[in-house]
């Protein structure tokens, strides 16, 4: 794939793969992305996943066309990037690693070898001169690992970005960029914002025509969009207007007042979101909790406790720094209901976490004065 007159893309597509760090459906696979520039001193960015190795260097080789790399630029640890690095430095024995003196500690780690003889240990603002093209390094610490650099390539304006701006899916199957994203986004990188905001910040005035991430399409076209939704997301900023409500439900009746108080919402000429957090895709759940503004959590008393799937789909989101929302309550019990508390027991170290007043306190099945307290929350919700 060409992306400028001197920027190939070499990576490969996995349609083998079914959950992506163990935990992620990816029913469209993965691409593991890597380019490489051609000028006077030849350059790979990244490698891919092990299980793609001769495919990746026969892709090298094949744009290369009988030359070989002077260069492997490493920005990102993780193994579905780095992997292949030991078998690259076996086939192209005049290469040179450059990477983060992070970086290398990790390599030692993962693959015996930290390349002493052959490296170039580059740190923020350090350049790296191939005839035509000049990289600069910027430091990415965090995003999502301690070792990240991003490369900002000043000859064609593009921002090899590591894992930042990836998405789940294979670059062979057409769908939706954001909705992807969005889920990479918050399942992956979603707790270090306050990381991501620094690297924002260290791109703001640079001229950028196309970011190439690691993951997901090259971005070349529309990329204030991209950066705007990174920036939301990272700010932990609301994207979409609306309500969206996750619930629980063991016998059917907090189900039934959910589905009340979503009918209220919609009578408002407001959009409603509604997740079965038993029966759907956790990180899908997540990532609409931090897409809207508002949240409605509505489950039930289970072992004085809060019920598996709430208490699993609480901690997802604390874990990532979950702030800046309202949330309002709908609790059921038989005997003690205990909901109410331990949401908000839940919630104590987030930052900007408004509840709402009117919360629903309901004993085993809705009455019509529960009907009532679920009109007020509904209103209150909305504002």
């Amino acid at each position: 794939m060409k992306i400028t007159d001197t920027v190939k893309y070499v990576g490969v597509n996995d349609h083998e793969i079914d959950l992506f760090e163990g935990q992620y459906v990816v029913e469209n696979g993965m691409a593991y992305n890597s380019y490489v520039v051609i000028d006077d001193k030849l350059t790979v960015f990244d490698t891919v996943d092990a299980r793609f190795c001769s495919l990746w260097i026969q892709n090298i080789k094949q744009v290369l066309n009988g030359k070989e790399p002077d260069y492997l630029i490493i920005q990102h640890m993780e193994p579905d990037h780095s992997s292949s690095i030991n078998e690259f430095m076996a086939e192209f024995k005049n290469a040179i690693i450059v990477s983060s003196s992070k970086a290398f500690t990790m390599m030692k780690n993962f693959y015996k070898n930290d390349y002493e003889d052959r490296r170039i240990v580059v740190k923020e603002n350090d350049t790296l001169s191939t005839g035509l093209h000049t990289f600069t390094f910027i430091g990415a610490p965090m995003v999502h690992w301690p070792e990240v650099i991003v490369t900002y390539d000043a000859y064609d304006k593009l921002l090899f970005s590591a894992d930042g701006f990836g998405k789940f899916g294979a670059l062979d199957i057409e769908e939706d960029w954001a909705c992807e994203a969005r889920r990479y986004y918050f399942g992956i990188v979603g707790k270090y914002g306050v990381q991501v905001q620094s690297l924002l910040k260290k791109l703001d005035g640079i001229e950028v025509k196309g970011i190439c991430p690691l993951h997901g399409p090259v971005l070349l076209d529309n990329l204030a969009y991209y950066i705007s939704l990174y920036d939301t997301w990272s700010s932990y900023g609301v994207e979409s207007e609306g309500v969206a409500v996750f619930y629980t439900s063991i016998y059917g009746n907090t189900k039934k007042a959910v589905n009340y108080f979503v009918d209220e919402v919609n009578a408002l000429g407001v959009k409603v979101s509604v997740t079965d957090l038993a029966r759907c895709d956790m990180a899908e759940a997540v990532e609409d909790a931090f897409r809207y503004g508002k949240i409605v959590l509505a489950t039930t008393t289970y072992n004085g406790e809060l019920f598996p799937f709430m208490r699993e789909f609480i901690n997802e989101l604390v874990e990532r720094g979950y702030k800046n929302r309202t949330i309002g309550i709908i609790e059921n019990g038989s005997w003690a209901p205990m909901v109410i508390k331990k949401i908000k027991d839940a919630f104590e170290n987030s930052k900007n976490i408004t509840f709402s007043e009117n919360n629903v306190s309901i004993l085993s099945a809705m009455n019509e004065e529960d009907e009532v307290k679920l009109e007020k929350l509904a209103k209150e919700i909305i504002g």
